[in-house]
């Protein structure tokens, strides 16, 4: 069959990879792509969001599946466009409902079905601009680090953690009546902070029946012991050293297993991803966050560890009978380092030449921000290239993808040199 995968990074790289492995997959399209996966199938200028250009591609190209990657087209409501229009039924959509995206959409939802189903969650409460002295005296209620975040989706920039309460309150009014974060900060999530260890769970589901993917970790800031800026993530390892059985039980009884329950009982018509954020207090798991698509650069660790075909499980997303399909994982480690623009994820030049891509060897290359240009890969986002490497143990796995970075080169390149530093 023809799929479609929309997006750019490399998380989309990194799925591209893995669908084009696929004997059911004649001819993947990517949009709009990069680099990294112009060389293994076909990127077309379409826009994600411009749902009216996807269709009119779908129809011209015979296209029977559409993998969304990033959040944007779902939080929009690419499914139901899809699921509403007569001429495109029969095109299996990967990626939930517009109800369903709202986990991600909206931190306040997302809160409240947590509340809802019983999930364990930080204590919160949300305000307004009408409310923002209301919020400031909450605040005052917590005990330090104080956790704020934008309603709306921020590009993953949209969470501030702060130590000092007169700082908080006046973020808190950047945020709601100076608009820090545009319409995505007309609502501000207060929560209680928890101190721990992060993890994420991603689960692939059609709404009725699951499949725990291997869990993964992440490291956001910019630099080493992270410290800085919170970044789109500059490396993951999978599995997680600390995610044992017991833990893993936990997860799943107490998150998974009321998560997918309460889609279920509220109706939310839910096809693809789950990406839930966690975080490890004591001994227990509590939920930070949902996402309603995979992360990135947890991808880039995820997908190449899945032994099995991942478009029949798409497809049995698809007929909700994923209960019924087999998940097989390699028992290997995986982990990526990101090679970010310098300056990123402040200003960043674009543009910059990439060389030593050919020379690298027993690891994975996915591009993330990059693109042709003539013969020549460039720059053209702050984060650029993973590095993913497979190994016996996390650690023989990282050494292998700095030993491979130590081969790329671009003008300004920056990468942390100490991911998974905290096992």
């Amino acid at each position: 069959m023809n799929i479609l995968l929309l997006g750019s990074g490399g998380r989309e790289h990194a799925l591209a990879w893995k669908i084009t492995q696929s004997p059911k997959c004649s001819k993947l399209f990517v949009a709009p792509g990069n680099a990294g996966t112009d060389a293994i199938a076909e990127n077309v200028n379409v826009n994600p969001t411009d749902f009216e250009a996807v269709k009119d591609f779908v129809l011209a190209n015979e296209v029977a599946m559409v993998v969304v990657g990033p959040e944007d087209p779902l939080v929009k409501g690419i499914a139901d466009f899809f699921k509403n229009d007569i001429a495109l039924i029969g095109v299996a959509v990967i990626g939930p409902s517009e109800h369903g995206a709202q986990l991600e959409g909206s931190k306040e939802f997302a809160k409240k079905f947590l509340i809802k189903n019983k999930i364990p969650t930080a204590a919160y409460n949300s305000f307004t601009k009408d409310t923002v002295e209301e919020g400031c005296k909450f605040l005052e209620t917590l005990k330090a680090p104080y956790v704020l975040k934008a309603d709306g989706l921020a590009a993953g920039k949209g969470v501030l953690i702060l130590e000092n309460l007169k700082e908080a309150q006046q973020e808190l009014k950047n945020m709601l009546v100076d608009a820090k974060f545009g319409d995505a900060s007309a609502k501000v999530v207060i929560e209680e902070f928890l101190d721990g260890i992060e993890l994420s769970c991603f689960v692939l589901t059609d709404g009725k029946s699951y499949k725990l993917l291997p869990t993964a970790k992440d490291y956001k800031r910019i630099g080493e012991g992270d410290t800085g800026l919170n970044t789109g993530g500059m490396g993951a390892i999978s599995p997680v050293p600390f995610a044992d059985e017991a833990l893993m039980q936990k997860i799943e009884n107490r998150i998974v297993k009321p998560t997918i329950e309460g889609l279920k009982n509220d109706n939310i018509d839910y096809k693809g991803f789950v990406f839930i954020g966690l975080i490890k207090v004591g001994d227990d798991p509590y939920v930070i966050e949902y996402n309603v698509r995979m992360g990135d650069p947890e991808t880039e660790v995820v997908i190449p560890r899945l032994k099995s075909d991942i478009v029949t499980l798409f497809e049995a997303v698809a007929a909700e009978k994923l209960e019924d399909a087999i998940l097989e994982i390699d028992e290997r480690s995986a982990t990526t380092v990101m090679v970010v623009s310098g300056g990123y994820p402040e200003a960043y030049e674009k543009g910059k030449v990439i060389s030593g891509i050919e020379s690298i060897e027993d690891s994975i290359v996915f591009h993330a921000g990059t693109k042709k240009q003539g013969d020549n890969v460039v720059t053209s986002g702050g984060r650029v290239i993973a590095v993913t490497s497979y190994g016996d143990t996390w650690d023989d796995a990282i050494k292998k993808s700095y030993q491979n970075i130590e081969n790329l080169h671009f003008d300004k390149m920056y990468y942390r040199k100490d991911i998974g530093f905290d096992l």
